[in-house]
């Protein structure tokens, strides 16, 4: 495809990490360097369509949404609205990057209905179970006590970032949810203007954020908000060790993002480390234990409730009772059992102490990591 000259400009300039870009998130976005992101969390407008204030049992007003920015004349003007913005945030996402968007029954359906129109691959979608909702004042409806959020890939094709473990962690080692119970922003999270109002009326509390972040992307990775508000998006980024990029046309809220962002201090490396998934560690043979010296050939190894031996083989298998084979394989054999794992059923013995292999697996791993994270 040939691009434009304005296409080529794009991807000379560099990107503005952690900057609140001022303007429209559509030209704004079309300006960046395409395939440069790795994710985007949106929060577009609402479209609430209200007619009129709301009021109180007491009669005093609710501080709804009623901003300029949330208005559309018709559907038609905010479908065309969500295609084009949807079109210039998947154009700055990488290959495998993905985005998140959130909203509400009024408008959730149709970005999520143009989501797929544009190619995008739909992983979930999150319910957003308000702990403490707004109550509903007219009585004429059910209390609207969640919002809806969707995770999706930029293609079929991506291998998209999910830290499953991390989120499980998260979750007191059980299997992060599609429903996620989390307050609304209030108390002291919830940043007010020099009048003491609401600086933004549908600020998201941070706890959302951090559980987006930490569970879909990794540090050092480019996250964009092109709704940026008041900069939730950006004050979790920074924390967690992410770079951002806000786009916001609305200077009072570019104003007190960048207070708040100022505030925030970057967590150290040791504090952002998470939890990896197994599969994720790099294999380790158990032939490397032999190589380097860890254990030697001949020396034997003990099963842990230490009912069966084995000998170490030169070439890294194991002998015991007759059976032959890797160290799962001979474990498995031995117990009677479909299967073993080797690393954990063996152990060697040093100062009449019973120590598992997996400790040897796990240095050799560390000296790994250490020579990926040295600097050339």
């Amino acid at each position: 495809m040939i691009k434009t000259k304005d296409q080529r400009m794009a991807a000379a300039r560099p990107l503005p990490l952690n900057q609140i870009l001022a303007g429209d998130c559509i030209e704004v976005m079309n300006a960046l360097p395409e395939a440069s992101v790795d994710l985007i969390f949106a929060d577009p407008p609402y479209n609430l369509q209200l007619r009129g204030d709301l009021h109180r049992p007491d009669h005093s007003k609710v501080d709804a949404v009623d901003d300029h920015w949330d208005q559309f004349s018709n559907f038609a003007s905010y479908d065309a609205f969500t295609r084009d913005w949807l079109a210039a945030a998947r154009r700055l996402l990488k290959p495998n990057g993905a985005i998140w968007v959130i909203g509400s029954y009024h408008n959730i359906f149709r970005v999520g209905a143009e989501i797929q129109n544009q190619g995008f691959w739909i992983m979930n979608d999150v319910i957003w179970r308000k702990s403490n909702p707004m109550p509903n004042f007219r009585g004429k409806r059910l209390t609207n006590a969640h919002e809806t959020l969707i995770w999706a890939a930029k293609s079929e094709a991506s291998k998209y970032t999910f830290n499953y473990e991390a989120l499980k962690s998260l979750n007191e080692g059980t299997q992060m949810r599609s429903d996620w119970v989390l307050p609304i922003c209030n108390g002291g999270e919830r940043l007010k203007d020099a009048a003491g109002d609401k600086a933004h009326p549908t600020q998201k509390p941070e706890s959302l954020l951090h559980r987006v972040i930490i569970g879909t992307t990794n540090p050092g990775d480019v996250v964009l908000d092109p709704f940026f508000g008041t900069g939730t998006t950006g004050a979790v980024a920074k924390m967690l060790g992410r770079d951002f990029i806000g786009i916001e046309r609305e200077a009072a809220y570019r104003e007190v993002a960048e207070r708040r962002i100022g505030r925030i201090r970057r967590l150290d490396a040791e504090a952002l480390a998470t939890t990896r998934a197994k599969r994720a560690e790099p294999r380790i043979p158990f032939g490397q234990v032999i190589e380097r010296g860890m254990l030697r050939p001949g020396e034997e190894l003990f099963s842990m409730n230490n009912r069966h031996k084995a000998k170490v083989r030169a070439d890294g298998s194991l002998i015991g009772n007759d059976v032959k084979g890797s160290i799962h394989q001979v474990g498995a054999a031995l117990e009677g059992a479909p299967s073993c794992n080797g690393w954990t059923y063996w152990h060697y013995r040093r100062e009449g102490r019973m120590i598992p292999i997996d400790i040897l697996r796990q240095q050799i791993r560390a000296e790994m990591e250490g020579e990926v994270s040295r600097p050339n």
